[in-house]
């Protein structure tokens, strides 16, 4: 089916030109002339929900109050929480470090990360949008700092095709792979690299020599972080570029690892953490001090020594080092004139682990997650789908547009970050993010905020632990395929899955966040709609195989009548939008039923279609999409909620690309009837402007799909 052209009349006619801020980048526009923020993503590695400080605070919004015997206090990520918000139902994209930072820095859940899924360390991402790639679009100088692990090299065997540089940050200081993490004084052992795109011949550097052994990783990263912002402002007097910096701390992962000297007095320009030269090295500060050789992984934070093991100590104190940069850096802010319209985001990558590390030069035991309730008033901790090992500790602070004090129990996931930071810096979310802006919950407007999806999927063969405070049916359950899908508001986790018909244990999570009471049994037709949910949104990823994979999508109940709709926007997109989330609204819309004609003029334009495709029968489905030659054309098709074609961010126009989404043959399998299809394409009119969607099924060779296949509800629903 040609589904472009239809448009003749309305994109010749004398539309006005509108303007379109928020929702279009404009390359020409002079910098600096927009309220969009400066914006510090900080994110921690293995930190528990229990171990923030303020999360213990108004217990009566947790649903479950609990014992707390043991605390450590987080004084610069309470004052955080005071002054902007706690996002207390956030969850990470999966239980473990890899999938969470894939489906975070892509903005896609995990069931449609293509390649970065359960346990796939070092991996490269695929190379699509990024929150470094999208604000460097929108005009951000962009940089990565810390922890990487998801580009390539280490536990992949593979070359370094994701990296940071290869994916949207126009600097980086950190370690890459995985197993770096583990070691919080890296240059002892692994390799640290760093990468300026600024330079007149940039390359991507191993500079491990450069770095003294006594530079341990919080410092280390903390104050190259300073120095680069400090270093960004004095260029941005000239640019006018706001500052984009993902800030990734190993702490407090693993080894339990600590400094070795007090952390420096004051804060920002002048005091805390600086980066220091000397003698043909650089790092923090700290380790330049005298003491700092003689005394390294020995400082414990002085309130955090009265615990009766080395092991609670040393978790507490490398968590206050953190905070420690977090107060630094907001004096940095203050410094600098730039607090109030910076906005900070903190979070961690997944629950509590209980693990010792791989550096076995600073080998200390296990965390035992039970000493300060790190996974609060919830069971499971890290590898586990239970409420303990996703929902994460979240803060976020923007002076000029977060109301101070708030507290949100709106569940949200890992991938609305990305659509978030876009909305905040005024560009459109990428059609293929699966998330949605939080900005209004962010902002105090909780009451116009999107719905979003939480889905996690993740295989591991271990058991969640037998804690005395876990529910008996939760000690030593065995985790297997476990998948998460939320449907009006309510929990569906199903774990050890071998049949994609098992049943979902639903939870209502806001009031029972132990999960202790299923309400499966008296809930049938949600169960039925969580299965349903479960299978449409998401793909299948060639490197992680499931029983979900050939399960048929079910078909949706609906009466249609012939024809897609169409909505018809003006603007300059560097990406196919989600046109649900555009600020403006759309100049013309109507209904297409028998596309003949062709685009002419000389605007540039987008246009979202909705509708059905019905299916002819049961079977495994391939879809092809072919755009125009025209420069600039890109189009992006879902169906359901699953990505079905994306022709957008590495297309060329004029090819033919499938549903495929890689090399090896990934048909959809989808039971007869209709689905919904949601098809977005951007492009400037002009004569020849086509969009051809073709598909190929069971006794149907590849051809063009009829125009009787396609269909709307005259509801709008």
């Amino acid at each position: 089916m040609k589904l472009l052209p239809f448009l003749t009349v309305l994109l010749t006619a004398a539309i006005p030109c509108m303007a379109v801020p928020g929702n279009a980048v404009n390359p020409s526009a002079k910098p600096g002339k927009t309220a969009r923020p400066n914006i510090i993503f900080i994110l921690v590695d293995d930190m528990g929900w229990g171990d923030l400080d303020s999360n213990w605070s108004q217990e009566n919004l947790n649903g479950r109050t609990v014992g707390r015997k043991n605390e450590f206090k987080t004084p610069a990520l309470s004052a955080m929480a005071r002054e902007g918000i706690q996002l207390r139902r956030h969850y990470s994209a999966a239980p473990v470090c890899a999938p969470a930072r894939a489906s975070l820095l892509l903005g896609v859940h995990q069931g449609t990360s293509r390649v970065v899924r359960n346990n796939r360390f070092d991996h490269p991402i695929e190379d699509s949008h990024t929150l470094g790639s999208v604000l460097k679009e929108a005009g951000y100088d962009t940089a990565a700092i810390g922890k990487w692990g998801v580009g390539g090299g280490g536990q992949s065997n593979g070359p370094v095709t994701g990296g940071p540089h290869q994916r949207g940050f126009n600097y980086f200081y950190g370690i890459l792979d995985h197993l770096a993490g583990h070691f919080h004084y890296p240059s002892e052992s692994r390799d640290i690299f760093e990468y300026n795109g600024y330079a007149p011949n940039p390359e991507w550097k191993n500079i491990k020599e450069q770095v003294p052994l006594t530079a341990y990783s919080t410092d280390l990263f903390g104050a190259r972080a300073k120095q680069w912002i400090m270093d960004q402002r004095k260029s941005a007097r000239k640019t006018g570029k706001p500052f984009f910096l993902y800030l990734a701390f190993p702490a407090p992962h693993g080894s339990l690892t600590v400094p070795g000297t007090p952390y420096p007095s004051g804060g920002g320009v002048k005091g805390g953490l600086q980066w220091v030269k000397k003698n043909g090295t650089e790092s923090a500060n700290t380790a330049f001090d005298p003491k700092a050789e003689k005394d390294k992984d020995t400082y414990i934070y002085p309130d955090n020594s009265r615990f009766p093991n080395e092991v609670a100590k040393r978790h507490s104190t490398m968590i206050r080092r953190v905070d420690d940069v977090v107060a630094d850096l907001i004096h940095l802010l203050k410094d600098l004139k730039i607090d109030n319209n910076t906005m900070i985001v903190f979070t961690s990558d997944n629950g509590p682990h209980n693990e010792g590390g791989a550096d076995m030069k600073h080998q200390h035991g296990a965390q035992n997650p039970q000493f300060f309730k790190s996974y609060g008033m919830m069971d499971g901790i890290k590898r586990d789908c239970w409420e303990g090992g996703m929902r994460v500790p979240t803060l976020v602070r923007w002076p000029a547009r977060i109301p101070k004090g708030q507290v949100s129990l709106q569940p949200g996931q890992f991938h609305d970050w990305l659509a978030t930071l876009a909305d905040a810096a005024g560009v459109p979310v990428p059609a293929r993010s699966d998330g949605v802006s939080l900005m209004p919950t962010l902002t105090g407007h909780a009451d116009k905020q999107k719905p979003g999806i939480v889905y996690t999927e993740y295989n591991h063969g271990g058991k969640t632990p037998g804690y005395k405070d876990f529910l008996g049916e939760h000690k030593g359950a065995q985790r297997g395929q476990q998948q998460i899908v939320f449907v009006d508001g309510l929990k569906g986790l199903r774990m050890g899955v071998k049949d994609a018909d098992k049943d979902f244990m639903i939870f209502d999570t806001l009031k029972d966040p132990q999960e202790s009471k299923d309400l499966a049994a008296s809930k049938p037709e949600l169960q039925a709609r969580m299965k349903a949910a479960s299978l449409s949104n998401r793909r299948a990823s060639h490197p992680s195989k499931t029983v979900f994979d050939t399960a048929l999508v079910p078909a949706v109940e609906a009466k249609g009548v012939p024809g897609l709709k169409w909505s018809l926007y003006e603007g300059e997109f560097p990406w196919v939008p989600d046109f649900r989330q555009m600020k403006t609204p759309a100049v013309s819309q109507g209904v297409t039923q028998a596309p003949s004609v062709k685009m002419n003029g000389p605007r540039k334009r987008g246009v979202e279609l909705t509708g059905y495709v019905n299916v002819p029968e049961d079977g495994a489905y391939t879809f092809y999409l072919t755009t125009d030659a025209n420069k600039g054309s890109k189009a992006f098709v879902r169906l359901h909620g699953m990505e079905l074609i994306d022709a957008d961010k590495v297309y060329h126009p004029g090819t033919e690309v499938s549903s495929d989404l890689g090399k090896e043959s990934n048909p959809v399998y989808l039971k007869a009837g209709l689905h919904p299809i949601r098809i977005g394409y951007v492009g400037t009119a002009g004569s020849g402007s086509t969009l051809t969607l073709k598909w190929k099924g069971p006794n149907l060779p590849k051809q063009e799909i009829p125009v009787s296949a396609f269909s709307h509800s005259p509801d709008g629903k």
